[in-house]
């Protein structure tokens, strides 16, 4: 879970967990064994547009008829969903790809099955009234950051492309309080927010945001957020694992013909969620879970990719090792061409 993200008014919420019935099938995805497997899920957040998928599955039933009985839970802080999984106390986990590489450094025996969206979605914003013509008119200016060790190794990177160090600018941790420093004034940017939430929140609100994602600003491109499994789990029993990523699929693509569909579904998972600005973030989150067509089945990892953020986490002294890309993903376990 990506602590950024959290607004003020939904502290109380992060902290709750949701047990709710899902379902979904892929193609071919039928439990052959007949009877409901039961199956948890671990989100990295509160339900959001980010979930647009995994709740239109649900809605549409393609997980019962997988046969998987799942039940979702949200974490009550940002490092428990992969340490549940570690213990073994969830199936799978929604997470970040920099966390992924993290627990294998820290030996915590787990990997990245899939993709849910497989680009970066956090971001550097400011507004047009600040009249920061770009990165270098942050010299001197106040940026508003969620203190992620990851996100301040971002912000030395995308400084370094105009000659700036971090010492040129003021980094102030605000923890949650991404949105009220930049829209009260404390902070003439942020950065760790995601396009497809405060950027949208933004522009609800007239504030004429500039939003731009890391990898466009000089940060290695990553997947922003991913399935993660215990890797002795799909060595042993893959067969859930395929069952649910298939029926994901499904309800994604769903989710992009049916917006409505997932709208609801993500209202009834979260009713403290405003609905306007709900509708706006799902409609700007769909494009964005919807994988390209082609030969790359829907989930699939670029290993070559990885490969690079390996070796800019590792030059950024996150990680001490280099470790293959096949040891922390794997994209065996994804679905071929998806039918409805």
């Amino acid at each position: 879970m990506k602590l950024s993200r959290l607004p003020a008014v939904a502290l109380a919420v992060a902290a709750l967990a949701l047990s709710l019935g899902l379902a979904a099938c892929g193609e071919k995805s039928e439990n052959v064994k007949g009877e409901m497997q039961p199956f948890s899920l671990t989100l990295d957040f509160y339900p959001n547009p980010d979930h647009a998928g995994i709740y239109a599955a649900q809605k549409l039933g393609y997980f019962d008829e997988a046969g998987l009985d799942v039940g979702i839970h949200t974490p009550a802080d940002a490092a428990a969903p992969i340490k549940l999984l570690a213990a073994g106390k969830t199936d799978l986990a929604i997470s970040y790809e920099p966390e992924v590489l993290l627990a294998q450094e820290q030996g915590l025996g787990v990997v990245a099955v899939g993709a849910l969206v497989d680009r970066p979605l956090t971001s550097m914003i400011w507004l047009k009234k600040s009249k920061i013509g770009g990165i270098g008119g942050l010299r001197g200016k106040t940026i508003a950051t969620a203190g992620i060790p990851y996100q301040d190794a971002y912000l030395k990177t995308i400084l370094s492309r105009v000659k700036l160090t971090p010492s040129d600018v003021k980094a102030v941790n605000v923890g949650f309080g991404l949105l009220p420093a930049l829209v009260g004034g404390r902070a003439q940017a942020m950065l760790g927010g995601f396009l497809n939430v405060e950027g949208v929140d933004l522009r609800l609100r007239g504030k004429d945001p500039v939003v731009t994602p890391v990898d466009k600003l000089g940060v290695p491109t990553y997947d922003e957020l991913v399935l993660v499994a215990r890797r002795k789990q799909i060595e042993e029993d893959p067969e859930a694992i395929r069952l649910f990523i298939a029926a994901l699929a499904r309800g994604t693509a769903a989710a992009v013909k049916q917006p409505d569909v997932a709208l609801k579904a993500l209202l009834e998972a979260n009713p403290d969620l405003e609905p306007k600005l709900t509708r706006a973030e799902v409609a700007a989150t769909l494009p964005l879970l919807e994988h390209p067509g082609g030969k790359r089945p829907y989930g699939y990892m670029d290993p070559a990719q990885w490969k690079s953020f390996i070796a800019w986490m590792h030059g950024n002294e996150l990680i001490s090792a280099l470790p293959p890309a096949s040891s922390v993903l794997s994209n065996a376990y994804l679905p071929g061409k998806i039918s409805e």
